[in-house]
């Protein structure tokens, strides 16, 4: 049984992907960020759940020595925050929560696991990119979001680099808008119908996963649906 690590798990994303997971027979390690949440997946055989402070690579050291034993193949790393605002309307300290939030968050785990992953010769990391990152004329007013997300396609760009020849991957998917509550009461008049659903996300994630998912070469997949 194939053992996957998700962090940002307690989000609705996170939830629909363990569901996901769980079904298509993985073993999953998901990653809470608070001890609130730990009790989530209690219902769900061979899903394991850690509270793990992302931003503490001490925490983080922990946490990786206690799942040494658990041969993980694969990582979908989910956690990131938003916040909207122009160049000029964005300060230093926006700035920094969203570096830390969107970036750091997949780095700290992102260093000792490409290590673990070389020294078995395989493994795979999935980013969750963002719209704004790839398109200046929606980014521009989202400075902070946009700036912040881009490093994770950079993140996959050298992880890619790195793991060339050693069956080591990065993708990341780029969904558009995601049908979430909070997103239909932060938008009423918009129509959800267009939007991406996180078990739509979920399933696109299994089957990078599969097989057949790890043979496809483009590192960024757009879900875009019909926004």
């Amino acid at each position: 049984m194939k053992s996957i690590l998700v962090t940002g798990a307690s989000g609705n994303l996170g939830i629909s992907l363990v569901n996901e997971l769980h079904s298509n027979g993985y073993h999953v390690l998901a990653v809470l960020g608070s001890a609130k949440n730990l009790g989530m997946f209690d219902h769900l055989p061979n899903v394991e759940s850690y509270v793990v402070n992302l931003l503490d690579s001490g925490d983080v050291a922990n946490f990786m020595s206690t799942i040494s034993n658990k041969s993980v193949h694969a990582a979908a790393l989910l956690v990131g925050g938003f916040t909207a605002g122009s160049l000029h309307e964005t300060d230093v300290e926006t700035l920094d929560n969203m570096y830390r939030l969107n970036f750091l968050t997949a780095f700290t785990i992102v260093k000792p696991l490409l290590a673990s992953f070389e020294a078995k010769g395989r493994g795979q990391f999935i980013f969750v990119g963002a719209r704004p990152a790839l398109e200046p004329n929606v980014g521009k007013d989202l400075f902070a979001y946009a700036i912040s997300k881009s490093l994770i396609f950079e993140l996959a760009t050298l992880v890619n680099a790195q793991g060339k020849g050693k069956h080591i991957s990065a993708s990341v998917i780029v969904p558009s808008t995601i049908d979430t509550p909070v997103n239909r009461q932060a938008m009423p008049d918009a129509d959800p119908a267009t939007w991406i659903t996180p078990e739509a996300i979920s399933q696109t994630i299994a089957f990078l996963l599969s097989d057949a998912g790890r043979t496809i070469n483009d590192p960024i997949l757009k879900l875009y649906n019909q926004s």
